[in-house]
């Protein structure tokens, strides 16, 4: 038993609507402004307000940092990680401090807070990794001349 469908109107002329659309395709490869870069040899242009790699600050070769503790609690990440020992002047430092970058949201908030501004975003955004990305007081601190 064979079932036949009605056909609509315009139907019999898709062959029309297929070289319209063929026709919408080649015009945007063809004419149209490229919008996608190739990516090793182009680099894409930021603006100055970008926030990329994090970095500690230091001041003669000692970090900026007090351990206060006010990026880790403002953090929405929750990716700073720091433990506070004290100098023998009686002033606190990390140390330890771990951010962890497959967590952060790059939002700021931390560089805000800091009453020191010992943690800064640099515009480094090159960050891919193969395995998990926990950079520590050494790695930070390398980074601040990077910026």
């Amino acid at each position: 038993m064979l079932i036949k469908k009605k056909q609509g109107l315009l139907q019999p002329y898709y062959l029309l609507e297929i070289i319209s659309g063929l026709w919408i395709t080649l015009r945007k490869m063809l004419f149209d402004k490229k919008v996608t870069i190739q990516f090793p040899e182009e680099r894409r242009v930021y603006s100055d307000r970008y926030r990329g790699m994090h970095y500690i600050k230091a001041v003669n070769g000692v970090e900026n940092c007090t351990a206060c503790m006010l990026c880790p609690t403002v953090c929405p990440a929750e990716c700073i990680h720091i433990e506070a020992g004290e100098r023998s002047d009686k002033e606190k430092y990390p140390i330890k401090f771990e951010i962890d970058v497959l967590r952060c949201c790059f939002c700021g908030m931390c560089e805000e807070a800091c009453p020191k501004d010992a943690i800064k975003l640099s515009s480094i955004y090159e960050m891919s990794q193969a395995d998990r990305t926990v950079f520590d007081k050494g790695f930070l601190l390398d980074q601040r001349g990077n910026k």
